[in-house]
């Protein structure tokens, strides 16, 4: 499989990736904006299509859900980028010791971005180690020193972190490893943080789901190669038919149970399967068929990904109580239920925020870490 190295060499836009990254932040969004709690309260469990609106929540604890692919997904999207990122970066500098001390910054901000949110949800300072952002500064300092490597390196890596993090789990607890409050990841989390967290998220999340972030930069590496573009789309199905395979074969199994919350080995072969179908199914459609009809709304908020992510998680709730100030005045008079309205406010913060996005682009403002 060849693929090419970096090089001081422009490189074309992947138009299918701008679209799979804008997809996903505007599911996040919609998120904050609290359009899925809206759907929830308006189809309770007796209704036919509660089961449906379910799908954009957590699964509890052993099992996958639609919504535990979204982290995922990011995390991958950021290592497909990698490749592309980078070698614009030398084609400009032509200096790969500016561009590894811009991805050491990039690490610290993502960092710092990530316990700062924490911080925030508490309303006082702590140090929590679970946020997405935390996770991805690490995932992202790994994969890129892996870059140059060949692809057997680079996947050897990011199965021996497999490896090794269910070596962990088991060797810790073996009569239940994967047990809520008494695993692997809640002994480090009472380590590093003196505390476990009520859901079960643990802080070693990061070391098993740099997979994702390096099968991504592999897929990246393979989209820039001289490869045919069947061949490319060939193998990255290949590959995420094999982590499903291998994902749920070992779930149905009662080896190893698919876990999102502390990701387990088939959580992330499951997730890293689905995350890869995606990219080849984008890039059929988008950069093959060309297909790019209806696909402005989300390259737009995929522009400023790192920003409306913040925005969102910050801000998100409040947006959904301001617009409804006035979405509960203009309709409320109507006689329409409650829980209508608060659907109606969630599109509208979602709307809002969507809207910021279009002004930033317009104004071709772009925030870069």
């Amino acid at each position: 499989m060849n693929m090419r190295p970096l090089s001081p060499q422009p490189i074309q836009r992947l138009v299918s990736l701008d679209v799979y990254r804008g997809l996903t932040m505007f599911l996040l969004v919609a998120e904050a904006a609290l359009v899925y709690d809206a759907l929830l309260e308006m189809f309770p469990e007796e209704h036919s299509l509660h089961r449906l609106f379910l799908q954009f929540t957590h699964h509890p604890w052993n099992g996958l859900r639609f919504w535990d692919l979204i982290q995922p997904f990011f995390m991958f999207i950021v290592g497909v980028a990698m490749p592309f990122s980078l070698n614009k970066r030398i084609a400009l500098s032509e200096d790969r010791t500016k561009v590894t001390f811009h991805i050491l910054k990039r690490c610290f901000f993502l960092f710092l971005f990530g316990t700062g949110l924490h911080c925030v949800y508490s309303g006082k300072m702590v140090l929590e180690l679970w946020n997405v952002l935390t996770q991805l500064s690490f995932t992202i300092l790994i994969t890129y020193f892996l870059l140059t490597k060949d692809w057997k390196i680079q996947l050897g890596v990011s199965l021996g972190l497999l490896a090794l993090t269910e070596i962990l789990y088991r060797v810790y607890h073996p009569e239940a490893p994967f047990e809520h409050g008494s695993n692997f990841g809640n002994y480090t989390d009472q380590l590093l943080m003196g505390k476990i967290n009520a859901g079960g998220w643990v802080a070693i999340n990061a070391i098993p789901t740099t997979a994702h972030t390096i099968w991504g930069a592999m897929c990246g590496n393979l989209l820039l190669s001289d490869n045919p573009a069947t061949k490319k789309i060939k193998v990255i199905a290949l590959a995420g038919l094999t982590g499903l395979i291998l994902g749920f074969g070992l779930d149905f199994s009662d080896i190893t149970p698919i876990i999102k919350r502390i990701s387990t080995v088939s959580f992330v072969f499951a997730s890293g399967g689905w995350a890869l179908l995606a990219l080849a199914f984008f890039y059929w459609w988008v950069d093959i068929k060309n297909r790019r009809k209806g696909i402005f709304p989300f390259l737009i908020v995929g522009m400023n990904s790192i920003f409306i992510y913040l925005f969102a998680e910050l801000l998100g709730s409040w947006m959904n109580k301001t617009v409804g100030i006035f979405t509960d005045g203009a309709f409320s008079w109507m006689g329409i239920e409650e829980a209508s309205l608060f659907l109606i406010a969630s599109l509208g913060a979602l709307a809002a925020m969507w809207g910021l996005c279009y002004f930033l682009y317009r104004k071709g403002i772009f925030f870069r870490i």
